[in-house]
């Protein structure tokens, strides 16, 4: 039975992800997502997504921009776009997506469910259920516009769908998980991503269960015309107690808290967004373990010490525990950011990256595991050495990345990088 997982809210961000970058991340999800079947399998992936820090990370490490609304849509489109073709190998099915797409999902499922013999229908309710809940059971002023439900062949299943609010100019993004869920409307999330408004109207909280009870009795004594008269009595009764004091609410049950992110405004990336220990241990491995030799390792030539340093963080998000990802923005430092924040996106190291991990994951499915099991040690190393590593600040890292930028293809929305000693005054509107 499934449950929702967790929760995230971000700053909401408009704009398009350029073709150049949506390319890249569609290749760069499915590589991913391969290597975290391979070594965990499908229901370890779909937990993974249901996780609303490493979903984060995720996005981050792809090039999006680390803390807004846009990594959600972008994720899930690259999930839809990469891993589709693959679906008959990897037993793994996306659907939905962002305004008219997320209305198609019910369809979608169907026909899936009918590809590989599970229940489409049951599918499809579900669907259904998840978003009448964080719509209508849920009411904390965000309006949903995408739904994302991805199923396994085995019938498991996460759902992803996010929500704005115009005039707070934020996204709150809501996770589920089949894996355990008892109930559709008794405390169901797995998460819910987003920054606390006050108090806000949440059936789907267990201990709303007696007023669940008490709407379904009423409806069923009174009729929508008997509800109507019983809000107007308590309206007028409200009214009466104008200027009143009013005691205090009995204290609420506990309740277990659930994954919350919560992104801040501000779209560069701070020291204070980044866990410096974390960041100098992946430093340190990809220096000690050698560009030399990591790519005799891989039998990939041309690997330099830039991209073992990218590889490391990749290696991360495949391996890395829950607990390794509160600092989602950390992985925005692997391959940049298409809004130039931390730096542009270094497209030579980020080609490089894909080759290594595409050619890790097709050997892998021939049998040979290798490659993969060199980026597996990687991520290993790093976590050892984080201890005792150190290296520059995170500020300082960001400055030699954009010093090195234009000889590493850097590119942003505002167009390719320039050399160092041009003035980045002539960038000055978003290129196509």
């Amino acid at each position: 039975m499934p449950k929702r997982a967790g929760s995230a809210d971000l700053p909401l961000h408009g704009g398009r992800v350029p073709p150049w970058l949506a390319e890249r991340m569609t290749r760069l999800g499915a590589v991913i997502s391969q290597a975290i079947v391979h070594h965990y399998g499908r229901d370890e992936l779909l937990r993974r997504l249901a996780h609303p820090f490493w979903f984060q990370s995720f996005g981050a490490v792809m090039g999006m921009d680390w803390h807004s609304s846009g990594i959600t849509t972008s994720v899930i489109g690259a999930l839809k776009r990469g891993l589709t073709p693959l679906a008959g190998e990897l037993g793994v099915h996306v659907c939905g997506g962002r305004g008219r797409h997320s209305r198609k999902t019910p369809d979608e499922l169907v026909a899936v469910g009918e590809r590989i013999g599970a229940d489409g229908a049951a599918l499809a309710r579900a669907s259904r259920l998840v978003a009448k809940v964080d719509s209508a059971a849920v009411q904390d002023g965000f309006d949903l516009y995408l739904h994302g439900f991805i199923v396994t062949d085995e019938g498991r299943w996460v759902a992803v769908q996010q929500g704005m609010s115009d005039t707070r100019r934020q996204a709150r993004r809501y996770h589920w998980l089949s894996e355990d869920l008892e109930s559709f409307v008794d405390a169901p999330h797995a998460a819910i991503e987003g920054r606390g408004q006050g108090q806000i109207v949440n059936l789907a909280d267990r201990r709303a269960a007696a007023s669940r009870s008490a709407q379904v009795t009423l409806l069923a004594d009174l009729g929508p015309d008997g509800v109507a008269r019983e809000i107007a009595a308590l309206d007028r009764a409200a009214d009466l107690r104008v200027g009143r004091a009013a005691g205090r609410a009995p204290p609420c049950g506990q309740q277990p808290l659930l994954p919350h992110l919560v992104l801040p405004d501000h779209h560069e990336v701070r020291a204070e967004d980044v866990i410096p220990r974390r960041l100098h241990g992946a430093l340190a491995a990809a220096a000690e373990q050698g560009p030399t030799d990591f790519a005799e390792l891989l039998l990939v030539p041309g690997v330099g010490a830039r991209t073992v340093r990218s590889l490391a963080m990749v290696a991360e998000v495949v391996h890395g525990a829950p607990c390794r990802f509160t600092d989602p923005a950390r992985f925005s430092l692997a391959l940049g950011g298409k809004d130039r924040h931390p730096f542009p996106v270094p497209l030579k190291v980020y080609d490089q990256t894909l080759r290594v991990l595409k050619d890790a994951v097709e050997h892998a499915r021939l049998g040979q595991d290798e490659r993969l099991q060199a980026l597996k040690r990687l991520d290993d190393q790093a976590r050892r050495l984080e201890r005792e590593a150190t290296g520059p600040s995170v500020d300082a890292y960001i400055a030699g990345e954009r010093a090195a930028s234009h000889t590493l293809g850097g590119r942003s929305i505002f167009g390719w990088e320039p050399p160092p000693d041009q003035d980045l005054d002539v960038i000055r509107s978003p290129a196509p």
